[in-house]
């Protein structure tokens, strides 16, 4: 595989598209399997801005100004680059080699009538956090500050053609709004492919974000990743899946968080019955004994959840 970053495409209003994924956009880019690419991206709208004298990136307001958003409420996602013989059926591997904030703010946001206690707050409240680069942290208006750990809320592939125009809000099996914090520098994110290309698009930066990711915001800020798309033929997929330094993971999405914990878990007995040759019974056993079931967020129409076990179980 090709080590070396030959591949960039920067946030602009000709690169982007927002609120939406649709299988019949044209890439911007097309790669071989195995290259690497670099990508921008940015967040928020005009109501989001911080003032002065934070940096605010010259792309996001000519995004602002020229770019329709397609669906409302939804994400600024840069793509897609599409990868050279990607099929349907196969699946994209998307290694995470590096994840930088753009600028040095983001943004949280609750609003009536959203999120995990849609009642319970009256007024919309906009805050803005500042990055300390130098304590790799986020400072918060009221004097506290939570450790900066940038990931991508949204990696997908174009959804199948017969889905036409979704929402980027809602996760679903072709990624998506996933907003996973596992997924960070040095992780892996599988994700199966329904178009020739796959046509990989990411945005939704979050500097920081819990599991459940309440409020319906993380830290939302712009962030550059550098990502090595690479084509598997020998691992179909149904759903996302996905793997760090010490841990696989398998994903679900449904507007029932108990649908989501049966099709997760399910999914990881799957694992242990193939790579490890356990039965069932002893896949059931090991994973109430050693696996975590995680909720990943329940604000997004699609709830999700994660479900994590160590690597060495497969090893052992």
């Amino acid at each position: 595989m090709d080590s070396v970053v030959k591949h960039s495409l920067e946030a602009a209003p000709d690169t982007v598209h927002w609120g939406y994924f649709d299988p019949g956009l044209k890439p911007h880019l097309t790669i071989e399997s195995g290259e690497r690419v670099t990508i921008s991206t940015v967040t928020g709208s005009p109501e989001h801005l911080p003032p002065a004298p934070h940096w605010v990136p010259p792309a996001l307001t000519a995004i602002h100004r020229t770019v329709t958003r397609r669906i409302v409420p939804g994400h600024i996602c840069t793509g897609p680059v599409a990868v050279r013989g990607a099929k349907p059926g196969q699946t994209l591997q998307v290694d995470i080699d590096a994840i930088e904030p753009l600028h040095d703010w983001g943004f949280n946001l609750i609003r009536p009538l959203a999120g995990a206690l849609p009642y319970d707050f009256n007024e919309q409240r906009l805050i803005h956090l500042s990055l300390d680069r130098t304590r790799n942290a986020w400072l918060l208006p009221w004097g506290q500050e939570v450790p900066c750990r940038p990931f991508f809320g949204v990696m997908a592939v174009a959804p199948p053609p017969a889905w036409g125009v979704i929402s980027t809000l809602p996760p679903r099996k072709n990624g998506g709004n996933l907003d996973n914090k596992e997924l960070q520098a040095g992780s892996t994110l599988y994700l199966p492919i329904f178009n020739d290309g796959a046509l990989f698009s990411v945005g939704d930066g979050h500097g920081a974000q819990g599991d459940g990711e309440v409020c319906v915001t993380a830290v939302e800020t712009g962030l550059t990743g550098t990502f090595r798309l690479t084509l598997r033929d020998d691992m179909p997929l149904e759903w996302p899946m996905a793997e760090t330094p010490t841990h696989l993971i398998t994903m679900a999405f449904d507007p029932s968080l108990d649908a989501a914990v049966t099709i997760a878990l399910r999914l990881m007995l799957d694992l242990l019955v193939a790579r490890r040759g356990l039965d069932r019974y002893q896949a059931y056993t090991l994973a109430s004994l050693a696996a975590d079931l995680r909720v990943t967020q329940v604000v997004n129409g699609n709830k999700g959840i994660h479900c994590m076990l160590e690597k060495r179980y497969f090893e052992q």
